[in-house]
């Protein structure tokens, strides 16, 4: 397990700490309209490799509320926003949501092959147990979108790709076949509307859980450059790594041997020089202001 090093969540008047990921940070709200309610606040944080690096993003955090609202309001589907309505010290970067019963599964669309799912392919001819077409490369469509959980792994470690079967074994058999069917069906409606932007939505991983009535609800961030792959369409090109508005700026610095990191020492990586700060901050506005129209 890599040492996350993860900050202590800051202190928020009338919200009580919870829990801290990697990005966002979790609170129960102690007293008004929504009493006993979560708080959600997303940070500038950014964790490559398994580690939160020493050094943030300005508005980050702020990028990913703005855009996963955005979607939701896209989508059409239950979801746990209740209120922006927030503490002025989160303001814009926090949303009040909803208990849920949250399903152990990280329910994974793919729509092009790439990341994990290439290195299963090239291995299995398989993604989870689907079987794909011969041939394919790095960055290749495919014939239709496929469904490709992952189970939940502890802080710190990776997510596992597993089998269908394997998430009904977890969640029984209807439960299953809805997240299946949810991640397709808003992944399909997602890649339509980004694609009209030019933006191809490689991939993509949604949660979801289940309110007091057992009713599907998707929740976390949506349709991020931290939950999805997001491409350039004009600059698709299968058999090559794909230009992206993500993080893979920040990877591809750390891997490189201007960096001085070694990958395999344990050692967290080393303090983002401004450049690759600045640089990883226009990408994610340049996607966020791409796909809503808005100005960041």
């Amino acid at each position: 397990m890599a040492d996350l090093n993860i900050p202590v969540a800051p202190a928020i008047p009338g919200a009580t700490p919870l829990h801290s990921g990697k990005v966002r940070d979790l609170y129960v709200l102690d007293a008004g309209p929504y009493a006993g309610e979560l708080l959600m606040v997303a940070s500038d944080r950014l964790s490559i490799f398994d580690f939160v690096l020493d050094t943030t993003i300005p508005d980050k955090g702020e990028i990913l509320t703005r855009m996963s609202l955005w979607w939701f309001g896209q989508l059409g589907v239950p979801h746990h926003v209740l209120s922006t309505d927030v503490p002025d010290a989160v303001r814009g970067r926090a949303v009040v949501c909803r208990r849920l019963e949250m399903y152990p599964v990280e329910c994974v669309a793919r729509g092009y092959l790439t990341g994990t799912g290439l290195l299963d392919y090239r291995a299995t001819g398989e993604v989870c147990g689907i079987t794909l077409p011969d041939g394919l490369e790095d960055g290749s469509r495919l014939p239709e979108p496929i469904f490709t959980p992952a189970a939940k792994a502890a802080l710190g470690d990776h997510d596992e790709n597993v089998s269908y079967d394997e998430v009904v074994a977890e969640v029984g058999p209807d439960v299953a076949s809805a997240l299946r069917e949810s991640t397709l069906d808003i992944y399909g409606r997602a890649e339509t509307i980004a694609r009209e932007r030019g933006i191809i939505l490689a991939d993509t991983k949604f949660e979801f859980g289940a309110d007091s009535e057992g009713t599907l609800v998707l929740a976390d961030e949506v349709l991020t450059p931290d939950s999805s792959r997001f491409w350039p369409a004009a600059e698709w090109q299968p058999g090559r790594t794909q230009p992206s508005y993500d993080k893979q700026i920040v990877r591809n610095w750390a891997l490189s041997p201007e960096s001085g990191w070694d990958r395999s020492s344990g050692e967290p990586p080393p303090a983002l020089p401004p450049e690759v700060v600045e640089r990883t901050r226009s990408r994610y506005v340049e996607a966020y202001e791409l796909l809503t129209g808005e100005t960041f």
